[in-house]
């Protein structure tokens, strides 16, 4: 974990356009370290309900004016995992993934709180996951198709209850690349709040334990990543 006094840079970007091609990939980080991989993964697996399906990971990261490219690998969970883990040691790879920003009618956001059960407890963040092929449509990532996804599962929102901005936020830090989605949804945060609450009361396992409003900088807790306040911060600035 990075020390306050030494926290990363972030860097944030407005995109019109992502080009995320898919190129398979022998990532020589899972392979020659599988067997350390294995034991890492199982020991996760005594304390959290992970399991080893296959994720997409980024590599070659480029912005040119406003579009951003960069081409996608898949490898299985437990490896990208133990990359995260162990600080990142292949700095070439990247976590490139697409979060859902949920905004009400009155401006506030809305942001969930990782379930006790998940690999990454207790931390606040707009629902969001890893790609993975399930993403993909001819030969490319979807990043739009992984925000709808994941804000469905996370929330039990569907696109028709909110309105998704045609443009992107890239905010970058160390091997993270967050692709921000504005999602505005036509009623105040509370009242959503309530809603996504509920929905959440009535799920078997679900993904986040809570639901956390931010209106104004005053509302920023520990839990959310650095890259999460810095956009919150320059969202809340511009209105």
């Amino acid at each position: 974990m990075t020390a306050a006094s030494e926290a990363p840079e972030v860097t944030l970007s407005r995109i019109r356009h992502l080009d995320l091609a898919f190129e398979p990939w022998d990532w020589p980080f899972a392979r020659e370290r599988q067997a350390e991989i294995a034991a890492h993964f199982a020991r996760v697996q005594e304390t959290r309900a992970v399991w080893n399906g296959r994720v997409l990971l980024l590599r070659h990261p480029r912005q040119e004016d406003d579009v951003f490219r960069a081409t996608y690998f898949e490898v299985d969970y437990a490896s990208f995992l133990a990359w995260i883990h162990w600080g990142c040691p292949d700095r070439e790879v990247f976590n490139g993934f697409g979060m859902g920003v949920l905004r009400g009618s009155d401006g506030a956001f809305l942001l969930g709180q990782m379930a006790s059960r998940t690999a990454t407890a207790g931390r606040i963040y707009f629902p969001a996951g890893t790609p993975d092929r399930n993403d993909l449509r001819g030969g490319h990532v979807d990043m739009a198709h992984s925000v709808a996804r994941e804000v469905e599962e996370e929330v039990g929102l569907v696109p028709s209850d909110y309105r998704a901005a045609d443009d992107w936020t890239c905010v970058r830090t160390e091997q993270w690349i967050a692709f921000m989605r504005q999602l505005d949804v036509d009623v105040p945060a509370a009242e959503l709040q309530a809603r996504i609450t509920g929905w959440l009361s009535v799920q078997d396992t679900p993904e986040l334990s809570a639901i956390h409003l931010v209106r104004d900088s005053g509302d920023f807790r520990p839990a959310m990543p650095r890259f999460i306040t810095a956009f919150l911060a320059a969202q809340l600035a511009q209105a």
